[in-house]
């Protein structure tokens, strides 16, 4: 009896007899401060190489610089850890699509001494990417630990990704946003409240470690409603710009994989035009957050025709650095774009408008970086949110808004999917909580076989076949071959009734006139998706699973239907 007692006061019994929610909320807090401490490692150590590095940008061998760091970054993925996975945030969300949120505990510092290696260097990305699979491969690996079901590790993969994002830029609403949004795909009360917590927790750690400030600040605004109009064309020059970018980056790698099939080599390549991009236009290299500091500071010099030549500068060196196999993240690289295009949007309305008291620079920079990050991720929550976190721009809160959800919207139109997602969904390995095809992924046809069917074969009698249908409860008998047991064929009861009342035809008939040669078959390999719609199809009920050309059984749409209904009951209940 004591020793009952003393095993149900033991912490690990009290944790594990906790109320689910609770028990996430505990775990998303222990993520959130490895995904902050993860965050504040690589960004205190691109801020320190990269003010040493900032001294030789302008010597000869400087383009030079890129393309070495991209090349040992892809050397060190591919050949030191080993860490063969697919490009960052796509990986995590693969993981949580298809793999029940798992992802290699090498994940976790991997892609930060990658990412470090391109940044650092001068390539055009963000750490952002680096820090949310760290942050993520450490949730799962401690949502393993503590022997989480494949959904509950899902949410907790979220909660790393969550606290990265937030203590990367401070802004934990931001790290919420992008989490459900990009991440999960769902907004649960089940996960927001374990990924909230991940998030503050993540944040509290960077503000400990590196000073609870505003990455940017801005100027105080005066605007007006011409200004608020002037936002509907601001949103559609960012979603422009965002449709450039994201057709450049598929462009990018695939003319690259054409170029040549050493990995390093194309990385190499990508980093030396950005690094002479760089000789003309040093704006560009590096994850720039220099660059939005002065833009929203109404530091930035260079007239129009210079910042309109950076912006695109700023595209064409992100698309060459990831398109070419360098490690880093879209989040600075949008913003940074974002915040030059404002400064460009502004700077040509303000001369072809000289009389119209426009609000300043700084206003319409951060509308750009709300409005090239929203549509590009496909995400205008996550974009508002990170807009108004890191500036502290709540007074703007409206056309931050207005130009999120317009720039969104049209770039939905042309680009319908999320940078992030276009791999999966080409794929087709992109599946959401509670879809059809998510539900169907968790079963597989192996589980739905009915093995209880009478094999009749090519050369049997009717008599013989009759007897069979009197000992069967089904409508459909397999034909196989009697030496090499190969399907053959299907025989259904209906193509086969006129012979049964017939017993002059019984000695005169064999099965092999009888039967349908013309079957479709499917293996046990098929997704479940692909065979419902081979079900409507045909219209049939039942269809045969053939591997190698031996009958396995068959699987049937009723099966099917009460299988899903089961697996849907199952999801809900998690």
């Amino acid at each position: 009896m004591a020793a009952g007692r003393g095993l149900r006061l033991s912490p690990r019994y009290i944790f594990y007899s906790m109320d689910e929610r609770l028990k996430l909320i505990i775990i998303g807090a222990i993520v959130g401060i490895f995904g902050g401490l993860a965050s504040v490692a690589l960004n205190r150590s691109l801020r320190y190489v990269s003010e040493i590095l900032n001294t030789i940008r302008h010597v000869r061998y400087a383009p030079l610089l890129p393309a070495i760091g991209a090349a040992f970054s892809s050397i060190f993925l591919r050949h030191v850890v080993r860490d063969l996975g697919a490009h960052s945030v796509p990986e995590v969300i693969y993981s949580v699509s298809r793999k029940g949120g798992l992802l290699r505990l090498r994940s976790s510092f991997s892609r930060l001494v990658s990412g470090f290696l391109t940044i650092a260097s001068g390539g055009s990305a963000g750490p952002e990417a680096p820090v949310v699979i760290s942050g993520a491969s450490i949730g799962s690996n401690i949502g393993t630990i503590f022997n989480l079901r494949d959904r509950q590790r899902e949410v907790i993969v979220g909660c790393g990704a969550a606290a990265a994002i937030a203590s990367i830029f401070n802004a934990p609403f931001a790290g919420i946003a992008f989490s459900l949004e990009v991440i999960l795909g769902e907004w649960t009360i089940i996960n927001l409240a374990p990924i909230a917590i991940a998030s503050v927790v993540g944040t509290e750690v960077s503000r400990i470690l590196q000073g609870n400030q505003i990455p940017f600040h801005h100027r105080i605004f005066h605007s007006g409603a011409l200004d608020l109009v002037a936002c509907i064309g601001l949103a559609a020059l960012t979603s422009l710009g965002s449709i450039i970018l994201i057709r450049l980056l598929k462009m990018a790698e695939s003319h690259f994989k054409k170029v040549t099939s050493i990995f390093w080599l194309r990385a190499a390549l990508g980093g030396l035009i950005v690094g002479i991009i760089g000789l003309f236009l040093p704006q560009v290299l590096g994850e720039g957050y220099e660059v939005i500091r002065r833009v929203i500071g109404e530091q930035y010099s260079p007239g129009i025709v210079i910042s309109g030549f950076a912006t695109l500068g700023k595209i064409v060196a992100t698309s060459l650095t990831i398109g070419s196999g360098g490690s880093g993240g879209l989040f600075a690289p949008c913003l940074v774009i974002g915040s030059l295009m404002g400064l460009f949007y502004q700077s040509t309305i303000a001369s072809v408008f000289p009389s119209v008291m426009w609000a300043g620079e700084s206003y319409f920079a951060l509308l750009g970086m709300a409005g090239v990050l929203s549509s590009v991720l496909q995400a205008p929550l996550t974009g508002i949110f990170l807009v108004v976190e890191i500036t502290g721009g709540y007074d703007f809160i409206v056309p931050v808004v207005l130009v999120s959800v317009i720039s969104a919207t049209i770039s939905h139109y042309f680009e319908p999917f999320s940078v992030y997602h276009q791999e999966l969904i080409r794929r087709g390995e992109l599946l959401r909580p509670r879809t059809d095809a998510r539900v169907l992924a968790e079963l597989s046809v192996m589980e739905l076989l009915e093995k209880d069917c009478l094999l009749v074969h090519p050369e049997m009698r009717l008599k013989e076949f009759v007897s069979i249908v009197q000992r069967s409860h089904r409508n459909y008998f397999p034909v196989v071959d009697s030496k090499t047991g190969s399907f053959l064929g299907m025989i259904h009861l209906d193509d086969v009734r006129p012979y049964l009342f017939n017993p002059g035809l019984y000695e005169s008939v064999i099965v092999g006139e009888i039967m349908n040669t013309n079957i479709y078959t499917v293996s046990p390999d098929d997704e479940l998706a692909d065979i419902i719609s081979v079900f409507d199809r045909e219209h049939t009920w039942s269809l045969p699973v053939v591997q190698d050309g031996k009958f396995l059984g068959l699987i049937s749409k009723a099966t099917l239907m009460d299988h899903y209904r089961k697996e849907l009951i199952v999801q809900e209940e998690k």
